[in-house]
């Protein structure tokens, strides 16, 4: 027995070395090893986990973070990597808030809800109801995570971005001046400053943010992307006659049928949402393109007037996302057919499976 376990952490041991050198069919071989020692490994499981996620193997990571919690339910690590893949890849916000209450509330049969345990299930959880439009919940939780397991960068820039999709653009600046003056080479609070920024500019109130050797949101881009090119784009800009004339391209590339039916829809471009308007419809900052209006399907029976319908596009943000100019052509069609779905009466479900999401 005593030489079952000395060969199980052995395999561990060399698996870790393969999976930092890059050798990931090697690790997971010597994991595989180690499982055919001890069958119950939750250690070997949870590894397994953690390089299948790393591959984009995200349902078969999910199975392996499972049983290791059936393996071993005080095993920590893998709770929180099942939570984590719940909510950043499959988007089961309601399961994964629910796994958190359940290690906040304690068990015996599950790992002690300590401090630093604490901590990083609220900040979890602040992201599970963050993605369910939940912003007040997810600020709550994110600074009693900050509370109760210290300043930690991940909980201030997760606070920062959220403050920043409430529209509390000062606290919103100060939150994540302060995470990246003692974070520097962290990506995330850098782009959200950015954000910041851009909508204090587009607001004429005072930029930059010098105690951090920032001056502008394009010069916060910049060093994100720079920081963390595969996460953050630096935003491709276009003038404005081209971002108009992409966007009749887009109109034209519509069916005609399409087309004549939306005859009486203005499409307008701005840079960003107004701050009233993301107040009045609940949406956030960094949306792309919104329509405005009563859809066709409920038209024959409102007595509002056919102009009142409008499609918004908003220029900054689509330039955001997209590397190149090529990439915003696609992303403005996409947009406006989005969009142009919403003013036909879709509802997010069938722009999806149409391929319009």
């Amino acid at each position: 027995m005593r030489k079952d376990k000395d060969r199980y952490w052995d395999c561990l041991d060399q698996a870790m070395e393969a999976s930092h050198g890059g050798r990931i069919e090697e690790a997971l071989a010597w994991l595989d090893e180690a499982l055919r020692v001890h069958p119950d490994g939750a250690e070997a499981h949870n590894g397994r986990g953690e390089i299948l996620w790393d591959e984009g193997r995200i349902d078969e990571a999910l199975v392996e973070f499972d049983r290791a919690v059936l393996a071993d339910g005080k095993f920590t690590a893998a709770h929180l990597n099942r939570i984590e893949l719940l909510i950043e890849e499959l988007g089961e916000f309601p399961t994964a808030v629910r796994l958190s209450d359940e290690l906040l509330a304690g068990s015996p049969h599950l790992p002690r809800p300590d401090r630093m345990l604490q901590a990083e299930v609220y900040y979890l959880k602040s992201k599970a109801l963050f993605y369910q439009d939940d912003l007040e919940g997810a600020l709550f939780l994110v600074r009693r995570a900050a509370k109760t397991g210290g300043e930690v960068g991940l909980y201030g820039s997760f606070e920062g971005q959220v403050l920043f999709e409430l529209g509390n653009l000062d606290e919103a600046k100060r939150v994540l001046e302060r995470v990246v003056a003692t974070d520097p080479d962290a990506g995330h609070p850098v782009y959200h400053l950015g954000l910041v920024l851009e909508r204090l500019e587009e607001e004429g109130v005072e930029t930059g943010s010098p105690g951090v050797g920032i001056e502008s949101s394009g010069q916060a881009f910049v060093r994100a992307n720079a920081l963390d090119p595969q996460q953050f784009m630096v935003p491709v800009t276009v003038d404005d006659a081209t971002f108009a004339r992409a966007v009749d391209a887009a109109i034209d590339n519509l069916p005609r049928s399409i087309r004549d039916t939306i005859q009486g829809v203005s499409v307008i471009v701005e840079d960003l949402p107004s701050a009233e308007l993301i107040a009045d419809e609940r949406i956030s900052p960094q949306t792309l393109g919104l329509f405005l209006g009563v859809p066709r399907t409920e038209a024959l029976v409102t007595d509002q007037p056919v102009d009142l319908d409008r499609i918004l596009l908003f220029k900054k943000n689509l330039e955001k996302v997209c590397e190149n100019e090529e990439e915003l052509i696609e992303q403005i069609q996409v947009t406006v057919r989005h969009e142009v779905g919403h003013y036909l009466g879709l509802d997010e479900d069938d722009l999806e499976r149409l391929g319009l999401a």
